[in-house]
């Protein structure tokens, strides 16, 4: 509840702090300490299990150690994100203040999100979270491709929640308790009542679109290659991760007993999903349509939790985010003082920013799944917790066959770097390469490689 509220506040005080805020650099600052705050509070609830706030929610939220520890790495990635991209904020435009603002807001629609008991209050985080980022991604007015993006990415997430929203009527139609609450639907053994049944498809599908699953993810490269780069790398990471957990609190509570009549369907979208993503990126030659495509990708593995439902997948779910945020964030960094943002632009990149070629590399290999890395754990944790499961085995060999995939167009950033030659004097932009840049981004490749070491700094906290 804590993180909740004070999002919610910071949010309205980014919102009218435009009107006060003298410098343009000043939202960024007031920014960070806001985050560093919320990032407090939320991990005082996780250690105490209480809130400072007394407010009878009605049984609308709940608050357990594994949101709690979720969003607790969701706070902590985005914080690293504004310390490495905040300069790069203020650049989309002059309406900084309100960027940040809509930040706070979305960060609030995650919490809601991740903490949900009931479908309105899903509907409600859900949207909370949605709306800003449509502003987000239409935010530099002056170029046509954001723009588009941005009705694109509106119709579809309008779409998607109609969807949505039929498929609560449905759920709240023909379940026996009347009741939006998630754990009162009343699914037991045998057959699904029909209306219950086209609800939950209905639900799948609108999730399945907020986490770009195949094949309900066409919105996702043409928004990301779009969107100010800046913001795609909050989408990308923050976004997705939070409705994997928005996702599978749904599943889990609501559908968790007649999971066994719903797992051949999400088995389907997860190996469409890592098809897709894994071999549309291979022909790729920009890195920012390329990194959407992987996104899709990684959106397969993550499914994987959706599809086992136990000890294993929470573990891994939680941990996988952060290994695919901290990545993700690093390399769009990176990817933002490039010259070029093609796959050729890179080249030559180790012989003029050694640093960051190297730190570059580490984010790749822990995309790609490589041992001593946290996305190597990541990975091995969904496909455990599928092999757990003991059904469908054939989805974890195509999930395996994919991590090999991947690894192709990775490592062609990696070829570029360090073994082919530049035919630019200055392949990035190097006025913009400070050495508190360098810092955070080696300090993002040590936290990959010790999560990869020692996972568990972050998944002794689901037992807390």
């Amino acid at each position: 509840m804590n993180a909740i509220i004070v999002t919610a506040i910071l949010g309205i005080v980014m919102m009218f702090g435009g009107i006060f805020f003298k410098s343009k650099s000043t939202p960024k600052y007031v920014a960070i300490a806001g985050l560093i705050l919320v990032l407090i509070v939320n991990s005082l609830e996780l250690i105490s299990g209480e809130s400072f706030f007394e407010i009878n929610l009605r049984d609308m939220l709940t608050f357990n150690s594994f949101n709690l520890t979720f969003l607790t790495v969701i706070f902590a990635a985005t914080l690293l994100y504004f310390l490495l991209n905040g300069r790069d904020i203020e650049r989309v435009g002059s309406n900084v203040s309100e960027y940040f603002a809509l930040i706070f807001f979305v960060l609030c629609g995650v919490t809601i999100s991740a903490t949900y008991n009931s479908l309105l209050t899903l509907f409600l985080g859900i949207e909370i979270m949605s709306i800003p980022l449509y502003i987000l991604t239409g935010s530099d007015k002056r170029n046509l491709k954001s723009n588009e993006a941005a009705l694109k990415y509106f119709l579809m997430g309008a779409f998607s929640t109609g969807i949505m929203l039929m498929g609560i009527a449905f759920i709240y139609g023909g379940n026996v308790e009347g009741s939006f609450y998630i754990n009162s639907i009343g699914l037991g053994e045998g057959p699904m009542p029909v209306m219950i049944a086209v609800g939950l498809v209905f639900l799948l599908i609108a999730m399945s679109f907020k986490v770009s699953a195949a094949p309900f993810h066409f919105w996702t490269p043409d928004v990301y290659d779009g969107a100010p780069t800046v913001f795609t790398s909050f989408m990308a990471t923050i976004i997705k991760a939070a409705a994997f957990i928005a996702f599978i609190r749904l599943f889990e509570n609501a559908f968790g007993k007649v999971h066994a009549q719903w797992q051949l369907l999400i088995a389907l979208i997860t190996a469409a999903t890592l098809l897709v993503g894994n071999l549309t990126a291979v022909f790729q030659q920009s890195v920012k349509r390329m990194l959407a495509y992987s996104s899709i990708a990684q959106a397969g593995f993550m499914l994987l939790a959706i599809f086992s439902f136990n000890q294993f997948a929470k573990e891994g779910l939680v941990l996988y985010t952060a290994a695919y945020s901290l990545a993700s964030i690093g390399l769009f960094a990176i990817l933002i003082r490039m010259n070029d943002y093609t796959i050729e632009g890179f080249n030559g990149l180790a012989k003029q920013q050694p640093l960051l070629a190297v730190t570059g590399t580490v984010f790749l290999l822990s995309l790609t799944g490589i041992p001593l890395t946290a996305g190597f754990l990541g990975k091995f944790y969904m496909l455990m917790a599928a092999l757990k499961d003991g059904h469908q085995k054939w989805l974890i060999i195509l999930a395996v066959l994919c991590a090999a995939i991947s690894a192709y167009y990775y490592f062609r950033i990696i070829q570029a770097m360090f073994f082919k030659e530049s035919n630019n004097d200055s392949v990035t932009q190097e006025w913009d390469i400070n050495t508190a840049f360098k810092i955070l981004l080696v300090l993002i490749a040590v936290l990959l490689i010790v999560l990869g070491i020692f996972p568990t700094i972050i998944t002794d906290w689901l037992h807390y």
